[in-house]
This record gives C-alpha cells, sequence and structure tokens, in this order.
C-alpha cells in the first residue's frame, strides 16, 4: 500500500470505517471481453448494486427524504463531477443537480463544450438532509464508502468536486475551497491502480449567493478544460 493510500485507510479507519459495503477485496472490473456493450453493462449491474445498497443502507437521513439521489449522466464519462448532496428539487426528482444549482452547472459544463450526457454526476451524501443543512463528518464518512464504490466503476480520468464537502470527502481535507482550488490534486483509489486527476472549485449553489466568485470557477473549469485537451 503507498503512503497516500495508507494515509487515507488511517482517516477512514480512525473515524470508525471498518469495512467497506463486503468483507473482502473485490475486483470490480473483471470482464470476460471488451466487447464496450459488456463493459457498458457491467458499469450498469455494478452501479445498480451500490444503489441498492445504498436503499438498504439505514441512515436517519432517509426519514425526512422523499427519493434516494445517486447519479446522472454517463457511466462511461471520463469527468466526473461530485457534489455536496441533493436539496429540495433533486429530493423531488431523485436526480442531482436539477434545481437552480443545477441549472448553472448546466451552464458551467456548456461553457467547456460539455453536456450533462457527457460527465458523471453524483454527490457525497445521497439523501437530502433536513432543511437542506451542512452534512456532518460522521454522514460524510457514512457515504463515503459508496461513493468511492461509485468512482472505482465509473473509472474516471478526471474529477471536479464542487464545493468543500465534496473535497472534504475526496481529498480529506479541512482546507477551504479559496486554497483547494486552481491546482490540481490527485485521488488516489483504494480499488484502482490509478492515480486520477482531481480539481476542487466552488458549488454552483454557492456561485449564486456569492457570484462574485464565478470568475474563479471559471478559471478552473479552464484548468480542466486544458488538461483534458493537452492529454488528448
Amino acid at each position: 500500500m503507498n503512503q497516500s493510500n495508507k494515509k487515507n485507510f488511517e482517516f477512514i479507519k480512525n473515524y470508525g470505517v471498518n469495512y467497506f459495503l463486503q468483507d473482502s477485496a473485490r475486483n470490480w472490473f473483471e470482464i470476460s471481453s471488451n466487447n464496450k456493450n459488456e463493459v457498458k453493462n457491467h458499469k450498469t449491474d455494478k452501479i445498480q448494486e451500490i444503489i441498492e445498497k445504498i436503499r438498504s443502507y439505514n441512515t436517519p437521513l432517509k426519514k425526512s427524504a422523499n427519493n434516494l439521489v445517486v447519479y446522472d449522466g454517463n457511466l462511461d464519462a471520463k469527468i466526473m463531477f461530485i457534489g455536496e448532496a441533493p436539496g429540495r428539487d433533486e429530493d423531488i426528482r431523485g436526480l442531482p443537480f436539477v434545481g437552480k444549482a443545477g441549472q448553472l452547472l448546466n451552464k458551467m459544463l456548456n461553457a467547456i463544450n460539455l453536456k450533462r450526457e457527457d460527465v458523471y454526476i453524483t454527490n457525497v451524501i445521497n439523501w437530502r438532509p433536513p432543511e437542506n443543512r451542512t452534512p456532518t463528518d460522521d454522514e460524510i464518512l457514512e457515504f463515503l464508502p459508496f461513493l468511492q464504490k461509485q468512482i472505482d466503476v465509473v473509472n474516471p480520468d478526471y474529477i471536479f468536486l464542487l464545493g468543500v464537502i465534496a473535497a472534504k470527502a475526496v481529498l480529506t481535507t479541512s482546507l477551504s475551497i479559496s486554497k483547494l482550488r486552481n491546482k490540481w490534486h490527485i485521488y488516489h483509489s483504494l480499488e484502482l491502480n490509478k492515480k486520477i486527476n482531481t480539481i476542487a472549485s466552488y458549488h454552483p449553489a454557492f456561485l449564486l449567493r456569492s457570484p462574485k466568485y464565478k470568475k474563479e470557477s471559471w478559471e478552473d473549469l479552464k484548468k480542466l478544460k486544458k488538461k483534458i485537451d493537452d492529454e488528448k
């Protein structure tokens, strides 16, 4: 285990997460053929497994929420966008980023020539917290294994973190977005033998409340686009 993985494992272990949905390591990418349809079906099956595990997981957040919200977009996407938690509109429709913040996210994607169907969109927390409150550290740790499994299945080349909760969960940091943004970070999966380029920026909901930060968010998006273009 490399030092980064060891650090992440110790962080999770110290918070009481002793297992990741199953007792032993599992190869989520054991596929009998290179056929694209089989790969897609495999991913669909694995994501559905995760959805069912989240649905059956006993958390107090279920009591006040209407719908489970897991993902939207493309399972074969090379870019994953991770937000905080569902809001009122998302809780009603069962999809992430469909309210005003979602409309802004769509515009952000369009600005770098992407559409929702080109990327994979999810949140750290999959049930709406009461009154849209900020998720607690315990809730983040509760749902972190489900998020990690999604990353393993989708296997993106880039992760774009929307807001401080996503950054805290994925990068295991308490730093603010202002200190994390405008630079590349590395996410080390506990399952994948792969380093994933990761960038953190402001959550669209925050940008709606504080539009003066939109320019900085735009710089982060351009940084993502440039790296993608440079690595083609």
